[in-house]
């Protein structure tokens, strides 16, 4: 593996032209075009960034040209700032931040009743599916005993997702919200009367109206109870992870079956570790069904397998283990001092202490079928930290590359792992970022050794 990109100065492909702070982009996807897919422009539309702008534009950008393909005007009535995909490369879920009553407001007892609003589009090209109002005082309305306010709503995979205060999920079909509630059908492009306005949907200064207002109370797909709102869904068959709703229950997962919601068997899933830093865990993104948990000094892949004799039961049993490579400091701590001194008393150290090897970031990277693992080691003054690729389907350690860049562990990092490119970008104070390049290349001597062994 180089350390650097593959040409020892990166060359300038285009530049987006300068905008001011209200032009800015605040989140961004990026689309590339599945294999076979007829595309009206191919060298453009290949590869392309779909991006929100601070002023409510959506919009299509040539990830090879910097050329705006397609731009949507949102709407005036919100301001909308985040991206996501709903259904990955097919369709988006643009969402609003969140509606706050402003001080005066709310010394007078006057609440804001609308949370947030949800835009849906298909990505290619740019077609309205709708946009979805969450309403705090209808849903509180329609659902009185319920306890707790909205406090946030996702879409995912065609499932609207909404939180409560309480730490109440609910999962609802948003096709069939759609369907029942949509108050007019809106065709981007297309002239439209809207509350007394004519405008072009999609088009400044008329935007898109809100069309899909809840009026009735759906029927939830799903609800459970969890800490923080924590919900994830995956495996073979179905299952959810939680954590139980009480605050001393924080690092305690529970793995349950989606069907009937009852507890797979060694379902309760705790990493026994002491840290400042809270373990996690979620679904492997491979599509295996199995488990990834992750804490300071190991990585557990785990499998939901059926209970021998009983087809309807599952459980949880270990896959393989990833161990972080350190010496167990406090087995040589002295329990004698140089004075003869005896110590009755001694303090264990953190299992994310700075000086012991410590994993931060796992991934998956899915054409090469390989789990990459961040360890990072404060040496001294600075962090030096490593990049493990191991094997996805045991764990075997493949390779280790050192990355040459210190690791301030007090910065934001996040790697990258695509294919042969690693990007490791550094957040540091003041919004300044550095970003480092990896290419994997091959090297001679292995690839000749490889021959030889061959």
């Amino acid at each position: 593996m180089h350390r650097a990109s593959v040409a020892l100065e990166p060359r300038k492909l285009y530049e987006m032209p300068k905008c001011s702070k209200s032009e800015k982009i605040e989140d961004a996807l990026l689309w590339e075009c599945p294999v076979g897919e007829l595309l009206p422009n191919p060298s453009d539309y290949k590869s392309s960034l779909i991006a929100l702008t601070a002023h409510n534009w959506l919009l299509r950008i040539s990830a090879t040209t910097g050329k705006v393909l397609e731009k949507i005007y949102l709407a005036s009535y919100c301001k909308f700032r985040y991206l996501s995909w709903d259904t990955p490369q097919e369709v988006i879920a643009v969402k609003s931040a969140q509606n706050k009553s402003s001080a005066l407001a709310r010394q007078a007892g006057i609440q804001q009743p609308v949370l947030l609003y949800l835009a849906v589009f298909h990505v290619l090209p740019f077609s309205l599916i709708g946009i979805l109002e969450i309403n705090k005082k209808v849903i509180i309305y329609l659902f009185p005993q319920i306890f707790g306010n909205v406090t946030d709503a996702t879409l995912s995979h065609g499932i609207l997702i909404v939180m409560y205060s309480s730490g109440l999920v609910r999962l609802y079909s948003f096709q069939a919200i759609t369907e029942q509630f949509m108050q007019q059908k809106l065709d981007l492009g297309c002239a439209c009367r809207w509350g007394g306005t004519t405008g072009t949907v999609g088009e400044a200064p008329f935007g898109i109206p809100c069309n899909i207002k809840i009026t009735d109370a759906p029927s939830p797909l799903f609800e459970v109870s969890s800490l923080e709102n924590a919900f994830q869904i995956g495996g073979h068959p179905w299952h959810y992870i939680i954590t139980p709703n009480k605050k001393k229950q924080k690092g305690v997962f529970h793995i349950c079956a989606l069907k009937d919601n009852s507890l797979a068997k060694n379902g309760i899933q705790e990493m026994e570790c002491c840290s400042l830093e809270s373990d996690w865990i979620y679904f492997h993104p491979d599509a295996s069904g199995r488990i990834i948990h992750v804490g300071p000094n190991q990585v557990k892949v785990l499998k939901l397998n059926e209970v021998e004799n009983n087809s309807a039961q599952h459980q949880i049993s270990e896959d393989f283990v990833i161990l972080a490579n350190r010496e167990n400091k406090n087995e040589n701590l002295p329990t004698v001092t140089a004075s003869g001194r005896v110590v009755k008393k001694k303090f264990n150290l953190l299992d994310d202490d700075p000086e012991q090897e410590t994993f931060k970031i796992v991934d998956y990277e899915d054409e090469l079928d390989l789990l990459s693992v961040v360890a990072v080691t404060q040496i001294d003054a600075e962090g030096k930290a490593h990049l493990d690729f191991h094997c996805n389907e045991y764990g075997t350690l493949l390779k280790s590359i050192p990355l040459v860049e210190s690791w301030d562990v007090t910065y934001n990092h996040e790697v990258y792992f695509d294919r042969d490119l690693v990007l490791h970008i550094e957040q540091k104070p003041s919004r300044v970022f550095s970003c480092y390049v990896y290419q994997m290349v091959c090297d001679p001597g292995e690839e000749k050794e490889t021959t030889n062994r061959s």
